[in-house]
């Protein structure tokens, strides 16, 4: 075994008071620090305090110590063991640091596992939850953001969310009236982060097909041909969204190209969800840039 200890440190030129305001924030719907919606979003069961329990997307913890404008502490629950920790020092009247402290004992597979996957990933995220420390603190003031590395972009999109087969939702309305009878009907859905695009129309731009319709929470895409006419509703929703594919057949030459197509098409639909959501993701402001998000429809 060995006793990892990573530490990540940014000066902030603004009072440890106002920083430490911002870390009272963290896991609130307004939440400044976390680095959504590239990453996944800090969430607790309960209200920022000991023994709140949770973390962000598949690493796990629980608040172990809080001091309020000071510290936070996240213990990781067993059969792992270690801390990462929030910090905040004062340095004068107008400065202070953030220091970002993971303190974990590993075993060799854990030691290769954080060698190559994630440690990047890891060193990535807190650096940009610093700049976003940086920014809420002091608007305006010159910052270069964190460029990610090539390694870190590759294992970003390796582990990060993607879509899933799902129902073809009720509420997706456009899809449903497309055809009267549709051939063929299914869908994949995957969440969104604090952050990403609620409008569909912010997707139309990301997606390679002519819009047919529109309404308030939903897009209508799609293409007609000889052979089979297909159309693909975007659906936006209870911080989700659903691709579903609606096709109608007219002809032999028809049904036999989708009779091939069709064992395609669903990991065909799942890629396409997944990489718009990560280009809009990438795209999307960081948190103390963006409005307060509408509460979901």
């Amino acid at each position: 075994m060995r006793t990892l200890r990573n530490v990540h440190e940014r000066i902030v030129d603004a009072p440890a008071e106002t920083v430490g305001a911002l870390l009272d924030r963290v896991s609130a719907p307004d939440d400044p620090l976390s680095p959504t919606p590239v990453w996944p979003p800090i969430r607790f069961d309960r209200p920022l305090g000991v023994g709140a329990a949770g973390g962000h997307g598949f690493v796990r913890y629980a608040v172990g110590e809080y001091e309020p404008g000071r510290r936070i502490r996240f213990d990781f629950p067993p059969p792992e063991n270690g801390f990462h920790a929030l910090e905040i020092e004062p340095l004068g009247p107008g400065r202070c640091l953030v220091r970002h402290v993971l303190e974990q004992r590993q075993n060799v597979r854990e030691t290769l596992l954080w060698a190559l996957v994630i440690g990047p990933l890891h060193d990535t995220m807190v650096e940009e939850l610093l700049d976003n420390a940086v920014r809420a603190a002091t608007p305006g003031a010159p910052l270069r953001p964190t460029r990610w590395t090539r390694r870190a972009r590759l294992l970003h999109r390796a582990v990060g969310d993607r879509a899933k087969a799902a129902p073809p939702p009720a509420s997706a309305t456009l899809a449903r009236q497309a055809y009267e009878k549709p051939d063929f009907m299914d869908a994949c859905r995957i969440p969104l982060n604090p952050g990403m695009p609620r409008d569909p129309e912010a997707w139309r731009t990301v997606l390679p097909f002519p819009v047919r319709a529109t309404a308030p929470n939903e897009i209508l895409l799609g293409k007609d041909a000889g052979h089979l006419d297909f159309r693909a509703s975007l659906l936006i929703e209870d911080d989700t969204a659903t691709l579903t594919t609606v096709v109608t057949i007219h002809n032999l030459r028809g049904r036999l190209y989708w009779a091939l197509v069709r064992h395609f098409h669903p990991l065909t639909a799942r890629l396409m969800l997944t990489r718009t959501r990560h280009r809009l993701a990438r795209r999307a402001a960081p948190a103390p840039l963006r409005p307060a998000e509408p509460a979901p429809r």
